[in-house]
Order: structure tokens, then C-alpha cells, then sequence
């Protein structure tokens, strides 16, 4: 009995310290909710509205519903702040978690990380901290990017932090280290990995499977990397940065899309009209190849969207503009190209597409290769700045944010 008794709590434990993770870009970081039973078209004017948020402080970071709540992240003064909002729309509370970056495009960019009792956030100068979701009192906070002498690209830090098992994982780059995993209930270090040299790129780390391996895939201004969760060993590397094809910056490149992956291929989009590329990693878990390279589907920092055989996204004809991209997945073989204002973020859910253009207009999207058909729209009027904003989508809600503004639409079939 007593033996019984202690495998229970063991298990209950366990399951307590891993409970659902909610965080940007869905379940799986992949752009891909799991919603269903959702609106195939919006009224004229779009989807009733039911909510409107101000003072979450300036940001691109995205909305995160839980339990009823939403957790926000925004710039008020200097402080990058998380703020608890209730369904009413009245604030909780509303706390500091470490300084924004004060240079170029300061305004938050990570979006919060929920598990079972416990928000993760990341500063926009590398402070982590795990905090208490019930009254915001901070439960740790590490210093990563000072502890660790983590190296800065021109934008700062834009990475949105991984819990992978039981640890929170960290990619300050530099020459001390590239990848850090910290313990998650604790916040001491679990590991760190050999520094391949490179800066902090933009992008979010996020877990790959396939055939029996299981690797973190995360990024650094030079180089992809697959590492060991359990021992912080690097199982592979590729370096993607290429100074002949890159003479922005002479240190690495301005990367922020999360890799996306089916099977052993991983594809690597970042805008600039620099090469996307197709990898594939070899059947032994210990290197990659290039399948192929891309001169079209560049994408900026909006997210691409694998349905179906096919990955749809914008790519990036200067900063103000671009155009609607779908590439067949094994080939590479485009199958348009098409206008639509301008590029922008791209989620899915319950079977279609729904962009943000960086012009403000929301489009319900059919994701079908033979066009870029665009079934209902609506434009954003409040907030300021760019929409950079990646969409949330949970308990038939549509989540945006623009600047300080938070507005929540209802997209449930009725």
C-alpha cells in the first residue's frame, strides 16, 4: 500500500510540474491552433468584437488566453511589464520583469509562456523570470544575457523562451555559451552548450521529433543547432549564415522565424531576398543536408503555415512590402505568388488561414495552392505603430494587438 501510495504521488507530481504549456504560435510554435467549430466567414465588418484592452504598455509580443485569463506583455517607460486581464477586461495585475531594449525598435517582443500555475517571460536585455500567474510576484529571475556575456544583434533580444521537460531554455549566443537550459522550477542552470560564436538572432526555439530522435532546434545569428535535450550536447549544427550572401552585418543574420519541420526536413525562411533553404537530416540524427534553396518564399518575421502538403506565408519585397507566397512542401516548386496590400502574420485554425498585414487588415484565408483567396476581411483602427503582432486563437476567440491596444474578437459558429 505504501509502495502504491508513492508511485501516486510520484505520478501526480510529475504531472503537475508538466502540465499543458500555453504559448505563441500555438501548441506546437508551428502557427497551428487546435480550435474547431469556427466562423468559414466573417460578417462585413468582421467578427463581433467583445473586448478592447488599452495601457498593456507597446509591443509585438502576442496575447495568451488561459483558464479564462489573458496575459500580455508590453512596454510602459522603460520596463518590459506582464499584465493579467480579466474576461471583463479589467486589469489584475500588472508587473515589471526587467529592462526593454533601449535601442532601435525597443517595444516588448516576448510573448509569455504559460504552464499549470507558472508564466515565463523574457526581457528585451535577456532577463528570464517565472512568475506567479495567480498574483504576478516573481517566483526567479536570471540574468541570462549578463550571466552568460550573451553577444546582441542590432534588434536586441525578440526570443520567446522553450520549456522543454523540466527546464526553460535560453539562447543568449556569444562566445561563453550559445544555448542555456535553466532548471524551471528554480531557474538554475541545468546546462549549457559549447558556444558556435555567433550573436542572439530574433528567433524562438521550439522541439523537433522524428523517427525515434527528439532535439531542441534553435537558433543563432549564424548557425541552426539540434541539441540534446537531456545533456545540452549539440547533435548537429548548419550554419546558415553566409557573409557573401549576406553584407547587412558582418556578424550574423537578422533570423526570426522559428524553423518549421514535417518528417526529417526543417525549413529556414528570414526575408531580406537572402535564400530560404530545405534541410534534411540523415537517418543517424547527426547531421543535415541541403534538399534545396529558395530565392522566392523569403519570409520576414511573420510566421509560414505548413497545411496539406504546402507552406503559405509572405515574403519580403523591402521592409513596407511584400507578397503571398505557397510552396509545395517536397519540392520547392512555387504555386503563386500573389498581392494582397502588403505581407504579414499568418496562424490557422479549424482548416483556414488568418493573416495580419502590416497595413492593419485582418484576412480569413483559404489555404489552397491554385490561389491566395481571401474570403472575409477587416481592417484594425485602433493601437499604433506597426503591426507586427503575431494572432491568437483560443476558446473561439480571435486575439490581436496593436501597439498598446488588446482586442479580442469572437469567431465561434453559432
Amino acid at each position: 500500500m505504501q509502495r502504491f501510495l508513492f508511485v501516486l504521488i510520484s505520478v501526480l507530481i510529475g504531472w503537475s510540474a508538466s502540465a499543458q504549456i500555453t504559448q505563441w504560435r500555438g501548441p506546437d510554435r508551428d502557427g497551428i491552433f487546435t480550435e474547431t467549430g469556427l466562423l468559414k466567414e466573417w460578417p462585413e465588418d468582421g467578427p463581433q468584437q467583445v473586448l478592447e484592452v488599452e495601457k498593456i504598455g507597446v509591443g509585438w509580443s502576442s496575447p495568451i488566453w488561459v483558464d479564462g485569463m489573458i496575459y500580455v506583455t508590453g512596454m510602459i517607460d522603460t520596463l518590459d511589464h506582464l499584465t493579467a486581464i480579466n474576461p471583463d477586461g479589467s486589469i489584475k495585475w500588472q508587473v515589471p520583469y526587467g529592462r526593454s531594449w533601449n535601442k532601435s525598435f525597443p517595444d516588448t517582443r516576448s510573448t509569455p509562456v504559460v504552464e499549470a500555475d507558472r508564466i515565463y517571460v523574457q526581457s528585451g536585455t535577456g532577463q528570464v523570470s517565472c512568475i506567479n500567474k495567480e498574483d504576478g510576484s516573481t517566483i526567479w529571475e536570471v540574468d541570462v544575457d549578463k550571466n552568460y556575456q550573451g553577444e546582441y544583434h542590432v534588434w536586441g533580444n525578440s526570443e520567446t523562451v522553450l520549456i522543454c521537460d523540466d527546464k526553460v531554455i535560453v539562447s543568449p549566443g556569444g562566445h561563453e555559451t550559445s544555448v542555456v537550459a535553466l532548471n524551471k522550477m528554480t531557474g538554475e542552470e541545468v546546462w549549457k552548450t559549447k558556444s558556435l560564436g555567433g550573436p542572439r538572432a530574433y528567433a524562438s526555439a521550439a522541439i523537433y521529433e522524428w523517427n525515434g530522435f527528439r532535439y531542441i532546434l534553435a537558433v543563432i545569428g549564424t548557425h541552426l543547432l539540434a541539441i540534446v535535450p537531456e545533456t545540452g550536447v549539440i547533435a548537429w549544427s548548419y550554419s546558415y549564415f553566409n557573409p557573401e550572401k549576406w553584407k547587412w552585418q558582418d556578424n550574423g543574420l537578422i533570423w526570426t522565424n522559428t524553423p518549421v519541420f514535417n518528417d526529417n526536413q526543417i525549413f529556414l525562411t528570414m526575408g531580406y531576398d537572402y535564400p530560404a533553404v530545405m534541410l534534411e537530416m540523415d537517418s543517424t540524427g547527426t547531421s543535415v543536408t541541403e534538399k534545396f534553396v529558395d530565392h522566392t518564399f523569403d519570409n520576414h518575421h511573420h510566421g509560414v503555415i505548413l497545411y496539406d502538403g504546402c507552406l503559405y506565408g509572405s515574403n519580403w519585397f523591402d521592409n513596407k512590402r511584400g507578397r503571398w507566397v505557397c510552396m509545395k512542401w517536397d519540392t520547392g516548386e512555387i504555386k503563386y505568388v500573389a498581392e494582397w496590400d502588403t505581407k504579414g502574420a499568418l496562424v490557422m485554425a479549424d482548416g483556414l488561414l488568418y493573416a495580419y498585414n502590416e497595413r492593419g487588415n485582418v484576412g480569413l484565408v483559404e489555404p489552397d495552392p491554385d490561389g491566395f483567396k481571401v474570403i472575409s476581411e477587416f481592417k484594425i483602427k485602433k493601437g499604433a505603430g506597426p503591426h507586427w503582432a503575431h494572432p491568437f486563437i483560443a476558446d473561439g476567440k480571435l486575439f490581436l494587438r496593436h501597439g498598446d491596444v488588446l482586442m479580442v474578437y469572437d469567431i465561434k459558429a453559432k
